[in-house]
C-alpha cells in the first residue's frame, strides 16, 4: 500500500483540518506529491505534518468558491510538479440541525456555492489540464450519506450533497474514454471538527449519531483517506462514476 500512489501529484481541497488534512497524510504516506488547499491558512500545518514525515507537499490557500482562485491553484500545481494526476475535492460547508423552516437564504446561498459550485469549478479547471496532459487521471469529490437519503434535520446540506453525487455522475459519463475517472465518496457520520459545527454542542445529537451506527462508533478521517486513496489509485482503473459509501453500515 506504501507505494499506492507512487509518482502522482494530487491536489487536496480543504485541507485544513478534519477528513482533507488526513486525507492529505495518507496520499502523501502512499507516494503522491500534495498540493494542499484551503481558504483557512491553517493548511500550511498539515504540509509542514507531511514534510516531518518525509512526505512531498505545498500549500495554497484557496477559495472553492472563486474561480481565479481555483483556476490559480491548479495552474500553481502543475507548475510546481509539472503535471495534475489527481485530486480529492472535499471542501464543504455544513448546516446545523434543525428545520428547513429555519434556514435562511445566506445559509443556502453559503452551502450551495460552497458544496455543488465549488465541486463543479474545480473539475472544470482540473479536467482542462488533465486534457492539455493527454488526459486520464482521476478526481474523488467528497459527497456525503445524506446525498443518498434525506435528511430532516440537515436539508440543505442534503440537497448539496445530492447535487455532488449527480455532478460526479454526468462528468464520469462525460470523460468516461478520455478520463479522468471520476467519483465519489459518501462518508458517514465522522467524528471531525466539522461534526461538531453540526451539532454545536448538543450532546444528545451527538449520542444520537452514534447510536445511528451498527458497529457501534463514528468514524474517522483517515478511513475516508484510505478509501479515496484507492479510489484515486490505477487499482481502481475500472471505477467510475461511483458514489463509495464509507459509514460503518449505517445506511445498510
Amino acid at each position: 500500500m506504501a507505494g499506492l500512489l507512487a509518482g502522482k501529484v494530487v491536489m487536496v481541497t480543504g485541507a485544513a483540518s478534519g477528513i482533507g488534512r488526513a486525507a492529505a497524510i495518507v496520499f502523501a504516506d502512499r507516494g503522491a506529491k500534495v498540493i494542499v488547499t484551503d481558504i483557512n491558512a491553517h493548511g500550511v500545518e498539515t504540509v509542514e505534518h507531511i514534510r516531518r514525515t518525509g512526505g512531498v507537499a505545498e500549500f495554497i490557500r484557496m477559495d472553492v468558491s472563486d474561480q481565479g482562485q481555483v483556476e490559480a491553484a491548479v495552474v500553481f500545481a502543475a507548475r510546481t510538479y509539472g503535471r495534475l494526476d489527481s485530486a480529492f475535492n472535499n471542501a464543504a460547508s455544513p448546516e446545523r440541525l434543525g428545520s428547513l423552516l429555519d434556514g435562511t437564504e445566506t445559509d443556502f446561498e453559503r452551502i450551495l456555492s460552497i458544496n455543488v459550485k465549488g465541486v463543479w469549478m474545480c473539475m472544470r479547471a482540473q479536467i482542462r489540464q488533465m486534457q492539455q496532459q493527454g488526459g486520464g487521471g482521476s478526481i474523488v469529490n467528497t459527497a456525503s450519506t445524506a446525498g443518498l437519503r434525506g435528511s430532516a434535520k440537515m436539508p440543505i446540506y442534503s440537497a448539496s450533497k445530492h447535487a455532488v453525487i449527480g455532478l460526479t455522475r454526468s462528468a464520469a459519463l462525460e470523460f468516461a474514454r478520455t478520463g479522468p475517472r471520476i467519483n465519489a465518496i459518501c462518508p458517514g457520520v465522522i467524528e471531525t471538527p466539522m461534526l461538531q459545527d453540526v451539532v454545536a454542542g448538543d450532546e444528545r445529537a451527538h449520542r444520537a449519531f452514534l447510536a445511528s451506527q451498527p458497529n457501534g462508533r463514528l468514524g474517522n478521517s483517515n478511513e475516508i483517506g484510505e478509501a479515496a486513496a484507492w479510489l484515486l489509485s490505477d487499482a481502481a482503473s475500472f471505477v467510475t462514476g461511483t458514489a463509495m459509501v464509507v459509514d460503518g453500515g449505517q445506511t445498510s
